[in-house]
């Protein structure tokens, strides 16, 4: 039993950093690719199929835990509650980890227990990764867009808390939400005015 690992959030402005893990069923979901590699359609309908064949489960961290914990502290915190979910559902361990990128989270989260292997662009090699990639973008993308609805001014339903130029502009004239990461430069700089 492998498990695929991967996060989405980790460069935005604002909002929460969302993490999957995903066992794929046989026969896997054909079309998995890098969720930033397929159309929003196309992720759409792949995420409903992988929720629907395979097990999955989800880790959030909230922008509380962002800025306490650092985004990379935050983000192997999301993969460790991701994998711990997927465990509990499944009711056992997997034999491997497959985490896309070139860290895991194991030695760098206490709870972390598994075998873990990064794997650098994993995200478009190895399925299982994909499928995670897929759950973790649309989920974090739903969560933005209802935000968008809470703070409408800053855009997030489009750039899902980017640092894009609209954003931007709205930060410089609306000021920083809940939601803002404090610790990142852009809406720091913007506290100290």
């Amino acid at each position: 039993m492998i498990f695929g690992v991967d996060e989405a959030g980790r460069g935005p402005l604002a909002g929460p950093v969302v993490a999957a893990a995903v066992f794929l069923s046989k026969p896997r979901p054909s079309g998995l690719d890098d969720s930033k590699k397929l159309t929003a359609a196309r992720r759409a309908a792949l995420e409903a199929t992988i929720k629907r064949r395979c097990h999955w489960a989800v880790g959030v961290v909230e922008v509380e835990e962002i800025d306490r914990l650092n985004i990379f502290g935050a983000t192997m915190l999301a993969m460790t509650l991701a994998v711990e979910a997927l465990c509990t559902k499944l009711g056992c361990d997997p034999l491997e980890i497959l985490v896309d990128g070139n860290m895991t989270p194991a030695g760098r989260r206490p709870e972390w227990r598994w075998p873990a292997r990064a794997i650098v662009g994993g995200d478009a090699i190895e399925p299982c990764i994909s499928a995670a990639s897929i759950i973790a973008k649309e989920h974090r993308d739903r969560m933005m867009r209802a935000a968008a609805a809470q703070y409408p001014h800053y855009g997030w339903e489009k750039n899902k808390g980017y640092g894009t130029p609209d954003h931007m502009a709205a930060l410089q004239e609306h000021g920083p939400t809940p939601l803002h990461r404090k610790s990142f430069a852009p809406v720091a700089q913007l506290l100290l005015l």
